[in-house]
């Protein structure tokens, strides 16, 4: 893959201190986020593309686009963003960062609240 094409991704797969543009939403951010830690998705629309983890040793290379569902707060209190891949529906997380949208971030935080699987007047016989 030439380094053109890494750059016009919405994941970040170059020298560590360099940008990508997302392919997305058009928006260039750098690799690493104002934390210090390395970004792996876009900190505009919070999508990146499905390739190679290498945590994962190298599973989910479809190259799909990774779009944000949920958001998870383990025990660390750290958030993940979840993002299921709209080609292949695997699934995968990424660290939320200081500098992501925080408007996206707390859309996809209350979704469950705000849609909630049962009607809600069920609390009231409770």
């Amino acid at each position: 893959m030439s380094s053109t094409s890494r750059t016009l991704s919405s994941s970040p797969r170059t020298a560590p201190h360099s940008a990508f543009s997302c392919a997305w939403c058009g928006r260039t951010a750098s690799t690493l986020a104002d934390d210090g830690t390395q970004r792996r998705h876009c900190p505009s629309c919070l999508r990146l593309e499905h390739v190679p983890d290498p945590a994962d040793g190298g599973s989910g290379d479809c190259g799909g686009r990774m779009s944000p569902i949920a958001v998870a707060v383990p025990r660390t209190g750290c958030w993940l963003v979840i993002h299921r891949c709209v080609r292949c529906d695997g699934l995968t997380s990424s660290p939320a960062h200081v500098d992501d949208n925080q408007l996206m971030l707390m859309q996809l935080a209350v979704r469950p609240l705000a849609q909630p699987p049962f009607p809600l007047e069920a609390f009231g016989d409770l």
